[in-house]
């Protein structure tokens, strides 16, 4: 059985009040439009997540509810707040779905990108991970907990100036 990861970057936030904590930046307009067209984008792919991993930061969970997609399983972790590669892959092999978004933040998310595939996509954009940057990732493992880095097959990566309607 395969497992499809789909690794995303939050929407864009918004550095509009300086008196909050990193954690706590809301997404901008632009990112309030990205959010969205990613999903749209996955759904007409037919890549629907049955687990969602995210950091806690107020960015990601907008992320995913402006995303308007469900998933079975969705855990809130602190740890993948500015994690590193090695504790997002931890992380990643806890999980039980076939189907994971795992939403995180730059620069421990472009580093993740990069190591987890096999082959990096031919795109301009892949290694410093934009905002809303989506990979999404197969593996041909029975279980999360076997994925190595450079394991992952990449079928698709996109940002969301090249997928908005």
């Amino acid at each position: 059985m395969t497992r499809l990861l789909i690794l995303m970057r939050h929407a864009k936030s918004s550095w509009d009040d300086p008196a909050l904590s990193d954690h706590d930046r809301p997404l901008n307009k632009r990112g309030r439009q990205s959010a969205p067209a990613m999903a749209a984008w996955l759904q007409r792919q037919g890549w629907m997540p049955d687990e969602v991993i995210s950091s806690t930061a107020i960015r990601t969970r907008e992320t995913w509810q402006l995303m308007g997609m469900t998933a079975r399983t969705m855990r809130f972790l602190p740890t993948l707040y500015l994690a590193s590669p090695d504790t997002m892959l931890t992380r990643l092999s806890e999980a039980s779905g076939r189907s994971v978004l795992m939403l995180g933040h730059n620069p421990g998310i472009a580093e993740f990108a990069n190591r987890i595939v096999a082959h990096a996509p031919d795109h301009d954009r892949f290694l410093d991970y934009p905002t809303c940057a989506t990979t999404v990732i197969q593996f041909d493992h029975e279980d999360w907990s076997d994925v190595k880095w450079r394991s992952g097959k990449v079928l698709e990566f996109a940002i969301p100036r090249e997928v908005l309607e």
